[in-house]
């Protein structure tokens, strides 16, 4: 073996043992302290709630800010591995190899503080330590390299742990919101006209500053919350308090009541010819309600001041004058109570058309809100059906004539939408029907007719309506009947029967839809005047009763 090779063995030696020593001892470390640090530096603003250019202002339509795990969280871990690469190639190559390697220790200087040695044989000494150092400096890095690819490799699978957490958190909020309305039946729509539209998801303001939160559910704006763009948290479920924010409708963009969304909503049109007495019915149907609430479990309130305002000025209408004044405009805005008993609330829509909206198909087309009807309430003037007034006396027809009649008898009426309910809503064989003869007090004046009796379908059937019997009967999955006189039931005065009675169609039809109403409504078979003879002072005969009572209708019609 010749010198040289011996020379080579020797320095072969020497560089790998101080390349391993010194990768072991220190440039391992080294890199990756400083590549960790590099990589945790990416996850942190500088200075911390500063500005950091690494994330990007989010520019869309939804003024709250995108979760973290949604999306810079990926960008974060991106930006950290990239700082780790980054770290590590600049160490191998501008540190080591560049500077401590080529040089300083080349040159016979100091590794650490680049001093030149005083003697050659310190500088020949430096010179023969360059190559193990460039070895520790490889082994180092590669070394680093793999231990930090395994690092990545589990932070990577704890941030996909953490969104998948996130991802099921977001889907189980969105199914127990869905439950939630499923179970309660809670279907969205718009009550204002020109809308009436559904939808499943309401706007939502911030309450600090006003802003229209369109997507206020689980989702990639967050799980539980969403962080709006003025630092409000805001709840984005039901079970944290999304409804207690004020809410619009995502079509129009009015006010929807605080009830929207979190109770379940019954929709109940007034059917009925012009002159019917819907909208006076409606005022008897609000007292009727309000008699109930004094007498029973029931809970009654206006869904918002719009609709205590509506109900007000209906009330100092009919206190000022003793009229309901006429429907008036197009589509009607839904009048909204919320109705309870027991633990259960419904958010009662009613809707008073003009009855001029049923004249003809294409005008009975255009009540969108038939759509989302959960029953009817049929408003019927028989004084208005030519069979009735065929069979009217002389002076029966000038009574009839002074109680003002519908400008369309109930069969020419209830013929008018009945095809169009079932175009719009397709559900007509599930709903039920309730029909409300009106004018009572005015019916009970006639000698032509049979005073109005219970079981009221038969009453209709011998004054000749029968076939109206038999259409409601067959296109409804159920019809019950009421005779009311709405003018006995509001205004000073008003029996408290009367305004109960008033309102027990209402309370048939939300018994329908699972209220605990339905023993207030009771199975009526006495005569409808009973219970205003129930209310007749001690020592005033029946007769004279009866005389008081109609005097009283003979002052006030029930006409709108």
């Amino acid at each position: 073996m010749t010198d040289p090779e011996l020379i080579a063995r020797i320095l072969g030696a020497l560089t790998g043992v101080v390349g391993v020593a010194v990768c072991l001892g220190y440039g391992l470390w080294r890199f990756l302290a400083l590549a960790l640090s590099a990589a945790w530096a990416a996850f942190r603003t500088d200075p911390p709630g500063g500005h950091d250019p690494r994330i990007t202002p989010y520019t869309g339509p939804e003024p709250a800010r995108p979760a973290y795990w949604s999306g810079q969280m990926w960008l974060d871990a991106r930006f950290a591995g990239q700082a780790a690469a980054l770290t590590l190639w600049y160490l191998l190559t501008r540190h080591w190899l560049g500077l401590v390697v080529r040089r300083r220790l080349l040159q016979g200087r100091n590794g650490q503080t680049g001093e030149l040695a005083d003697h050659g044989f310190g500088r020949l000494l430096l010179r023969l330590l360059a190559p193990g150092t460039a070895l520790a400096a490889l082994l180092s890095a590669l070394l680093a390299s793999v231990l930090l690819a395994g690092v990545a490799l589990f932070f990577a699978v704890e941030l996909a742990l953490v969104a998948l957490v996130a991802l099921i958190a977001t889907l189980a909020g969105r199914a127990a919101d869905r439950l939630w309305k499923l179970v309660l039946g809670i279907r969205m729509a718009c009550p204002y006209p020109g809308c009436y539209r559904p939808f499943p998801l309401a706007v939502h303001l911030c309450p600090g500053c006003g802003a229209a939160h369109r997507e206020l559910r689980p989702g990639a704006f967050g799980a539980l919350r969403h962080v709006c763009r003025c630092g409000r948290a805001l709840p984005s479920t039901l079970m944290t308090g999304r409804r207690g924010l004020a809410a619009r409708c995502p079509h129009c963009d009015r006010n929807l009541p605080p009830a929207v969304g979190t109770t379940r909503v019954v929709h109940l049109p007034l059917i009925g010819g012009t002159s019917a007495g819907k909208t006076m019915l409606l005022a008897a149907v609000l007292d009727g309600l309000r008699s109930w609430s004094h007498e029973s479990g029931l809970t009654v309130e206006p869904a918002s001041p719009d609709d205590l305002r509506e109900a007000n000025t209906l009330g100092r209408s009919l206190d000022r004058t003793g009229w309901a004044l006429k429907t008036q405009g197009g589509q009607p805005r839904a009048l909204m109570l919320l109705v309870g008993h027991g633990r259960r609330r419904r958010l009662l829509y009613l809707y008073d058309p003009m009855g001029e909206s049923f004249r003809d198909a294409d005008s009975t087309r255009g009540q969108g809100y038939l759509a989302h009807a959960d029953g009817v309430l049929l408003v019927t003037d028989v004084l208005a059906a030519p069979v009735v007034r065929r069979a009217l006396h002389a002076g029966d027809t000038e009574r009839a004539e002074a109680a003002r009649p519908a400008d369309l008898g109930p069969v020419e009426t209830y013929a008018g939408f009945t095809g169009e309910l079932q175009g719009l809503g397709g559900r007509r064989g599930r709903l039920p029907v309730a029909t409300v003869v009106t004018k009572r007090d005015a019916l009970d004046r006639l000698d032509s007719l049979p005073r109005p009796t219970e079981p009221v379908e038969a009453w209709l059937a011998e004054i000749g309506l029968d076939e109206l019997v038999r259409a409601l009967g067959h296109d409804f999955a159920a019809a019950r009947y009421w005779v009311v006189s709405a003018r006995a039931a509001t205004g000073a005065g008003a029996l408290d029967s009367e305004r109960r009675r008033a309102a027990e169609p209402v309370l048939w039809l939300l018994s329908r839809t699972g209220l605990r109403v339905g023993g207030l409504v009771g199975d009526r078979r006495e005569r409808p005047d009973a219970a205003a003879r129930a209310d007749t002072p001690a020592g005033q005969d029946t007769e004279t009763a009866q005389d008081v009572r109609v005097g009283h209708g003979e002052e006030r019609s029930d006409t709108p």
